[in-house]
């Protein structure tokens, strides 16, 4: 087995790889073989209790007793069986672990020349060299990747925050007197509505008609006395 997990012939370590196999096989049909067997003795044993129990029944003790020899006799047998059986089992155990653990130790040895061959002709320096290389790659990817995203002819859409604050100024000032002018109109030209004015009109009219038909009246009423119409 040592010479299977540290190296030697190929034809040894064969063998040594397939006789943890061989055993565990044969080892489990003589624990099948003996469980049968037992199994056959069980029924013995009952049958032979049995048939005491029979003969007890018919008076005829001495058949009795040789029942009860009988079953002494499979009992004994299938105790020894029972610690074959153990012995076996125990063996079986032990044979597969250590067979697990033999499977265990050859994959991890075959994983550690795996790593070593992987690792064959690298060291930290040269890892580290890469890794600064690609570092180097993913900055400028990043470079690249902004300058593309840039929109392009910038400065023809460009505009001076301080001009446009100074013309907002300049249209803030002039609109100021605009609305001071507007006020001052409003102030000395109230609006007054179309139809007080004309009522305005209409009464003062009548109210001159009414004095000039009074005037005709008083000097009509003059004039029939002088005649001495009246």
């Amino acid at each position: 087995m040592l010479s299977y997990f540290f190296g030697g012939s190929n034809g040894s370590s064969a063998k040594s790889k397939d006789l943890p196999k061989k055993a565990i096989v044969e080892l489990r049909e003589q624990i099948n073989l003996l469980s049968k067997k037992q199994s056959h003795l069980q029924t013995q044993i009952v049958n032979q209790e049995n048939e005491a129990r029979t003969f007890l029944s018919k008076n005829n003790k001495n058949m009795a007793k040789n029942s009860l020899k009988k079953k002494k006799i499979y009992e004994a047998q299938s105790a020894k069986l029972d610690g074959q059986i153990d012995l076996l089992e125990q063996q079986l155990f032990s044979i597969e672990s250590a067979n697990l653990n033999l499977e265990t130790m050859r994959a991890m040895k075959q994983g550690a020349k795996a790593m070593k061959t992987m690792h064959n002709g690298l060291d930290i320096d040269k890892v580290d060299e890469t890794m600064d290389e690609i570092r180097e790659q993913v900055e400028l990817g990043e470079e690249i990747s902004d300058a593309i995203s840039r929109p392009m002819y910038t400065g023809v859409n460009e505009v001076d925050e301080d001009e446009l604050d100074e013309e907002l100024d300049m249209l803030a000032q002039e609109s100021v007197p605009v609305k001071e002018t507007k006020a001052t109109e409003q102030m000395n030209l109230p609006n007054v509505p179309d139809d007080k004015i004309k009522s305005t009109s209409r009464e003062e009219l009548s109210k001159e008609a009414e004095d000039e038909e009074d005037e005709d009246e008083r000097a009509l009423r003059e004039l029939q006395m002088e005649m001495g119409l009246q």
